[in-house]
Order: structure tokens, then sequence, then C-alpha cells
């Protein structure tokens, strides 16, 4: 057997019953590792040995996930001895922590959770071993009658016809498959964060849970990280800052999942949009515009209707007419250019739209912009030969890049998504699309990875994932070969050979949607948007009134040059007025009295750098202008 600990191989002929006990032939003096790998597949340390390939884990991204789903069944042993007749859901490990669902009818308080965590750290010093036993179905069913845990019950009936595998830590026991850590000792630094609504199986029809997350770290100072990782997220919640800052609203009187644009939103995202048209005429792409609805019928040729049911809003119904709300674009592209006879000659044919379409998703997802149910799509899609698709694939992905690039974003993770299981077209097709955005990846130098499997089913595609400042990562771009589409709709152009061929279809987006860029851009700044974006650029602060007429001029210069200025001319201190502009995030104050006046010049209070002096207003617009202009994102 080839053994791995630390990165260390050992060959040795093993005689051990299981993994403890090899552990403790190879290193008597060590504590146990939390895990093993064998053959590719974690298991518990106290599993039969078996295998060729085994590594013993102890701190690795697949120990600390066996590390924070222990931590989940600890928190349901917690709850259950703290309340006992709660009903106890599913309890996985997530990224960055972990959760269980509960069913009882009293609402989970802050104090609840911070007495909860008090228990978990009790049975945590306990160390209470855990281990995994196989019981009959009907002794699992019956133990769980017994404690009216009717979940348990409803799961072993729909997953299992045999033995069903549990979990015992002391006087707790739980379904699950495993693996875990060997006892509650492990789990050291954890921390219960909040409590939110669930439903059970994600049904909206089913019970309302409570679902309880925490996270869990093997170390003290990587738990540290992450809590104040956590308030800095907090800090720059999209959510609470578009409110703070007046850029959008989210009401129920509209519907949840709808976003209302309040002025300064809307000229931010105006700003977005007119960037975006200007890029993609100069590109060479052709603007169009569809409808929010169509027939019915076009959802049946595009597979909607079968494929896509459950994601679009039910149809209207009128004097046997039937429309139903477009949840994508691109069927509306292929009937513009099914709509007349076309040429290889006319080929690449670019497209682009900033399309509002309509989903529906379910409540518990909905989350500000970042989640909505009615949201305008940067989408654009290619119709090309295949000669030309390698070509077309590389220059949308330096596309992506600039465009990306203005907005501030230069770190981003790159996959390509290979052939799935289950897709339509030949092998011959895939591979040739596959290979023509391998090529392209290749000849742009920009880092990527392969993902196996994981493409559409009607094509492969490279997807483009954003870091913020945070370094959280986030979908954006994604460009995506289509077979389906142009085949299901009876698309061709006429070849050099006067022969009809189906053209490739190319979807592409560069920003995703813009209610999400939006949000993820709010997030990354903290709202303290760039110059070229703020939805005010300037504000001037008169220190007395009789400072109002200069404060005034400068104001008419100031947009006479095209800048978003405006005047504080309220009855309040100026020490009020500066905190005003920088809660507002303003990027610059520009200060006025007496003596500016006197002088002709302002002083220049900058977001983030404060006081910078007095300045002639001339040098000022100088310097602002050069940054508009280069989309910088430092004042």
């Amino acid at each position: 057997m080839r053994i791995k600990v630390k990165g260390k191989l050992i060959e040795k002929e093993v005689q051990a019953a299981n993994y403890i006990e090899l552990w403790k032939e190879l290193f008597p003096d060590r504590p146990l590792p939390v895990a093993v790998k064998v053959d590719g597949e974690v298991k518990d340390i106290r599993s039969e040995v078996r295998g060729e390939e085994v590594e013993f884990l102890f701190e690795e991204e697949e120990a600390l996930a066996v590390l924070r789903h222990s931590a989940s069944h600890l928190l349901a042993q917690a709850v259950l001895q703290l309340y006992p007749g709660t009903k106890i859901g599913v309890g996985p490990a997530i990224e960055n922590g972990f959760y269980y669902d509960f069913y009882r009818e009293e609402p989970f308080t802050p104090e609840d959770l911070d007495r909860i965590e008090g228990r978990m750290k009790e049975l945590a010093s306990q160390d209470i071993e855990i281990k995994r036993e196989v019981w009959p179905r009907e002794k699992a069913i019956n133990y769980f009658r017994e404690r009216g845990q009717d979940f348990k019950i409803e799961l072993i009936e729909e997953k299992t016809q045999g033995d069903v595998s549990v979990y015992i830590q002391g006087d707790f026991v739980d379904l699950c498959r495993g693996p875990h850590v060997p006892s509650t000792g492990y789990i050291k630094h954890f921390k219960l964060l909040s409590v939110s609504a669930a439903y059970w199986k994600g049904d909206e029809k089913r019970e309302s849970m409570q679902r309880i997350y925490g996270t869990a770290f093997f170390k003290k100072e990587d738990l540290e990280a992450y809590l104040n990782f956590i308030q800095e997220a907090k800090k720059r919640d999209h959510r609470r800052l578009g409110k703070d800052l007046e850029l959008f609203l989210v009401s129920e009187e509209i519907g949840p999942g709808l976003i209302l644009w309040l002025p300064k939103g809307a000229l931010v995202r105006s700003l977005i949009e007119d960037f975006w048209r200007q890029e993609h005429i100069r590109r060479g792409y052709q603007l169009v515009y569809t409808p929010h609805i169509a027939d019915l019928g076009l959802w049946k040729i595009s597979g909607h209707l079968e494929y896509y049911r459950e994601n679009m809003f039910p149809p209207m119904e009128k004097d046997n007419l039937h429309y139903q709300l477009k949840p994508m674009n691109c069927p509306f592209h292929i009937i513009m250019f099914k709509s007349k006879l076309r040429s290889y000659r006319d080929l690449p044919v670019r497209w682009a739209e900033l399309g509002t379409v309509y989903r529906y998703e379910r409540s518990g997802v909905l989350h500000g912009l970042l989640r909505v149910r009615g949201f305008t799509q940067d989408d654009a899609h290619i119709f090309c030969t295949p000669q030309q698709m390698e070509e077309e694939i590389l220059s949308t992905l330096f596309f992506a890049k600039d465009m990306l690039s203005a907005f501030g974003f230069e770190d981003y993770e790159i996959y390509l998504s290979t052939r799935p299981e289950k897709f339509v077209g030949t092998v011959q097709m895939w591979e040739r699309a596959e290979k023509a955005l391998k090529n392209a990846l290749d000849r742009s130098g920009l880092p990527y990875e392969i993902d196996p499997g994981e493409g559409v089913f009607y094509g492969p595609k490279i997807d483009i994932k954003i870091k913020d400042v945070l370094g959280r990562t986030w979908q954006c771009s994604t460009i995506q070969v289509d077979f389906n589409l142009p085949q299901r709709f009876g698309l061709y152009y006429v070849g050099e050979d006067g022969a009809r061929h189906t053209p490739i279809m190319i979807h592409r987006a560069l920003l995703g949607s813009l209610e999400r860029f939006f949000g993820v851009l709010i997030e990354h700044y903290g709202g303290a948007f760039p110059l070229w974006l703020a939805p005010v650029q300037v504000r001037v602060l008169p220190i007395t009134d009789r400072n109002h007429d200069y404060a005034n001029r400068i104001v008419e210069a100031l947009k006479a040059e095209g800048f978003r200025a405006e005047a504080d001319l309220r009855n309040e201190k100026l020490g009020y007025k500066i905190r005003e502009g920088q809660l507002q995030k303003i990027p610059y104050l520009l200060i006025v009295g007496d003596r500016e006046e006197r002088e002709g010049r302002v002083a220049l209070r900058v977001r983030g750098k404060g006081d910078l002096g007095a300045v002639s207003l001339e040098e000022f617009i100088a310097q602002a202008r050069d940054k508009i202009k280069n989309k910088s994102t430092e004042l």
C-alpha cells in the first residue's frame, strides 16, 4: 500500500483492520488525523483498511469540509439538548462553513445562538467519540419515529432501500453517510453566525425551517480572520449601501425580486449602459431591441417550455392569444437572423442587446440585486461560420478583459467547461468547438483551468469569474458555443459552395446582468465608486452664507465642463457638511470661504485622503478630467 502523510510517501504491507490501527502502528505518539482519503474518496479514520492509495488528512480542504460537517452535527446535538422536541432536518458543510435546519414554533433569537454555541463548546470539550454504525432500515425508522423526527423518516423512506448509515456521538444519533472527525474534541474553533428561514427541501409548499449558519476552522487565527472578513463584507453589503446612498429600492408593494432604480442608481446604470453601447459599436456589434413577451410557440421551438418551464412565469392568455414573458433573449435574435437569406459573406453577424428578462426565482433565494426576478442582461449573439469561430472567441475574450478592467477588475479565474454526459450534436462538433475555445484561450495568454463535463447541454463554454477587493469570486462573463438552437430553428446561410450550412451561434455576456453587476460594483468599492461612475462627483461647501454666490458660480463652471456637481447651501456647520459628504462617498469636496473667493481658488478635500490644500479651479478640473478620461480607480 502507498501511504501519503503530509507530502511524504511510505510503501508498506498493511495488516491493520482500520486506519486508526494503521496510524498508531506508523506514528504511535502522534494525534489521530482528521480523516483519510482512500483511492480518491474521503473516509472516516475509523473505517476498514482497503484500497491501494491512502492519504492521511490533517488541515487540507477535504479535512476542513469534514470538520465543518461534524460541526453541524455538534450544532444539532446542542439544539436537541437545549430545546427538546425540536425536529431536525439536514446539516451539510458548505463553502466557508456549515448549517443545520430545524423545525420549531418559537424562532431562535441571538441569545439562543449564544446559548447553543456555549453548549457546543461544552460538548466539544468532552471529546465525545464519533462513530459510524449501519442499522437495518426498520431499526432506523423506529428509532427516529420514537423521537418524533419526521424529516429523518422521510429521508430514509425516500433514499434507502436496505441498511442505513448513522453516526453516533453520545446521546445524539443522525442519519448520515459521513465522513466525520474521530471525536468532538477536534471541533475547537467555531462560531455560529446567523439564522434564517429555509423551506424543507427548498419547496415553498413544505415546512418553513430555521437554518442556523456557522463556520469552523482548525486554527484560531483563521477563524478570527474569517470573522473580520464577515464584518468587512457587512460594511460593504450592497443592500445596506443601496439604501444609505439612495441607489435602488426593493418594495413588497411592487413585488419581491423586482428593482426600483432611484435617481442616483439610475444615473450610474445609465453611465454603464452608455459605455457598454459605445464599446460594442466600436468593436463591430450592431444594437437591437426585442419585446418583453413573445408567442408561446416560440418557447416551444426553443425548448424552454420543455427544459426551463419551472424558471418561467405562467403564460398570459387573452382572446386566444398566448404570450410568455421572456426568460432569455436568444430566440428573438434567431428570428431576426432568419428573417432574410444570408450568405457566408454576411458573417459574422454580431447583435447586442441590453434585454430585460424575467425568471421565477424562489423567494428564499432572492437577495437584493444579486438574485432577482426581473433583470437586464448584457447580452449578445454572434452568428458565424465554423472557420470564424476561433477568432470570434478570441476577440470576445479580449473584449471581456477590457470591459472588466474598465470597472477596476483585474483579478479573475477562467474556466473552460467541456462536454457533459448529456449533450446535443455530434462528438465531432463538440471536439471542434472545444478546440476553438481552447485555442483562443491559449492564444490570449490568459491562465485558465479545464472544468471537465461542466459544459451546458448545447455546447462548451468559457466562464470568467472576477475577484472583488475581499477576494470573493463572482460569475460575470461567459462565452457559450451553441449547436442546439440553430438546428431547432432551421438556421442556415449559403456557403461559398452554394450549399446551405448551419451557422455556429455564440452566446456571450460580458457583465452578466446589470443588476447583479451593479451589486458587485457596490460591494467591491464599498459604495465609493470611481470618479467616472460616481453619481455626484463634486460637492461645493460654502463656509458662510456670503460665499453662496461663489459656490454656485463654481458649480456652474464645473457643470459646463461636464462634471456632475452640486452645492450644499444648507444652514449647517461646515464640519457637519463635510461628514455628510464623506458618508455619501462623494469623491471631491470643494470648500470655499472668503479667502478662497478672494484668491479665486478652492480648498480641496479628496475621498480617503482628506484635506489637500487650496488649488485653482482650472488645476482641479484638469486633474479630475484626466482621471475620468482614463477611468482611473484612484482619486
